[in-house]
C-alpha cells in the first residue's frame, strides 16, 4: 500500500472525524526540512513527538532511511509501528525512549513542539548534547499552540533560530548551532512530606492536582491484599507512593502510557525510599496485567487524547480495570463531577457507591461483580 497521510490510522488510540492522525503542521515541517533531509545520510534524521507516524512515515516515503523516533505516548508508537508496518515502511523507522542513543550524531530532527517549555526546555538540551555540531531542529506546531517563549527555550541550547511563514495555521521553528547541552533532570517540590518529581511535561508538573488531591486524602486501609495494587495512569506518582509510604508491606504497581509520566514516577518513588515496591510500568491501559489478578486500583482517568478534549478515555479505562480486578475488588476512581461517570462505572465494573465529593470533584468507590 503506497503511503498517504490521509490514510493513516490512530489505532490503538481512539479515532473518530475529528480526531485525525495527520494535520497541516506535521505536512509543514516535512516541507520545511525536505532539503535537509535529501542531504542528510541514512540513520541521521530523528523524529520527536509525533502522534501517530504522519511525520517519520512521510520522511520514510520520501527516501529516508534508519529514522530514529520517540513518541511519549505508547499507543502513539503502536500506531506508528501498525502504520508502517501498512505502508511497507517497517524497515525505515526504529522507536527509541528519550536518551542520548536517540539523538547521537543526527543531523536533522524534526519535532512536534510540546504544549510544556519544561518538556522542550529538556528535549532542546538533550539534542544539543548529543546530536551533531551541524544539527538542524525543525520544530512546528499549530499556531495557537505555540507561544513567544518557544524561541526563547530553543535559544538557551541553539545559537540561532528563525521562524518560517505561516500556513494553514501552522508555523516551524528552525534552530541551529547547538550549545550548553544537558541532560534532562526532574524538577521536586514537596507537599506536606511527600517528594513529587516531574520531567517536562509531565501532568501537573511537580504540584499535586485538586482531583488526586481529594482521592489521595480517601485512600482506604488496605490490610493485606489478595492481588495485585495498582495505580493506573499514574502521572507522576503521587497515589502509588503514597500507598507504598502508607503501607510499608505493600508491593504497587505503577503504570502510564506516557514514557515522562513513567520516568516521573519512578523517580518520586526513589525520591520518597519507596523505589524497591512500587514497580513502575509504561502500559496501554493495562494490557500487562492478567485478568482477575489485582485486588484494588486508583484511576484518576484523562478526559483528553492529544490536545481534544473526549468522555471517550475514561470508559475503557474502567472496562480494563473491571477486567484485571478480582471479583470482591474495588475500583477508586476520582473524576470531575460534572463528567458523570457513576452509569459507565456501574455498568463496566459493578456496584458504585461515592466516597467523597467537594465543589467539582467526585471520588467513588467501584466493587467488582
Amino acid at each position: 500500500m503506497e503511503y498517504s497521510p490521509a490514510a493513516l490510522r490512530r489505532w490503538p488510540d481512539l479515532e473518530g472525524p475529528d480526531l485525525p492522525a495527520a494535520d497541516a503542521a506535521d505536512r509543514l515541517i516535512l516541507d520545511e526540512s525536505a532539503d535537509a533531509r535529501r542531504d542528510a545520510g541514512d540513520g541521521t534524521v530523528v523524529v520527536i513527538g509525533d502522534g501517530y507516524g504522519a511525520i517519520a512515515l512521510g520522511a520514510a516515503s520520501e527516501g529516508a532511511r534508519g529514522i530514529r523516533v520517540h513518541q511519549d505516548a505508547l499507543t502513539g508508537e503502536r500506531a506508528l509501528a501498525a502504520n508502517a508496518e501498512r505502508f511497507g515502511l517497517a524497515g525505515a523507522v526504529t522507536s527509541h525512549r528519550l536518551s542520548a542513543d536517540l539523538v547521537a550524531g543526527a543531523r536533522v530532527v524534526l519535532l512536534r513542539l510540546p504544549r510544556s517549555l519544561d518538556a522542550l526546555r529538556d528535549l532542546a538540551g538533550l539534542i544539543a548534547a548529543h546530536a551533531d555540531d551541524d544539527v538542524t531542529v525543525y520544530a512546528g506546531g499549530r499556531i495557537k499552540h505555540m507561544t513567544p517563549t518557544m524561541n526563547d527555550v530553543l535559544r538557551e541550547h541553539f545559537a540561532r533560530v528563525d521562524v518560517s511563514h505561516a500556513r494553514q495555521k501552522s508555523r516551524v521553528l528552525i534552530a541551529r548551532g547547538p550549545h550548553d547541552g544537558r541532560e534532562p533532570e526532574p524538577r521536586t517540590d514537596t507537599h506536606d512530606g511527600l517528594v513529587v518529581c516531574a520531567f517536562g511535561g509531565a501532568f501537573a508538573g511537580t504540584s499535586i492536582d485538586i482531583g488526586t488531591r481529594l482521592l489521595r486524602e480517601h485512600l482506604p486501609e488496605l490490610g493485606a491484599p489478595a492481588g495485585s495494587v495498582i495505580d493506573l495512569a499514574c502521572g507522576t506518582g503521587v497515589v502509588a507512593t503514597t500507598l507504598a509510604l502508607r503501607h510499608p508491606e505493600l508491593h504497587v504497581i505503577a503504570c502510564d502510557q506516557s514514557a515522562t509520566a513513567v520516568a516521573s514516577a519512578r523517580a518520586t518513588a526513589e525520591a520518597n525510599g519507596v523505589g524497591d515496591r512500587v514497580e513502575v510500568v509504561r502500559d496501554d491501559m493495562l494490557r500487562s496485567q492478567g485478568d482477575a489478578t489485582a485486588s484494588f486500583i486508583a484511576l484518576n482517568p484523562p478526559f483528553h487524547v492529544g490536545a481534544a478534549v473526549s468522555e471517550g478515555v475514561a470508559p475503557s479505562m474502567f472496562a480494563d480495570a473491571g477486567r484485571v480486578l478480582q471479583p470482591g475488588g474495588e475500583l477508586w476512581t476520582v473524576w470531575n463531577s460534572a463528567l458523570q461517570y457513576r452509569p459507565a462505572l456501574e455498568r463496566l465494573v459493578g456496584p458504585t457507591r461515592q466516597i467523597a465529593r467537594n465543589a467539582k470533584f467526585t471520588v467513588t468507590a467501584s466493587t467488582r461483580r
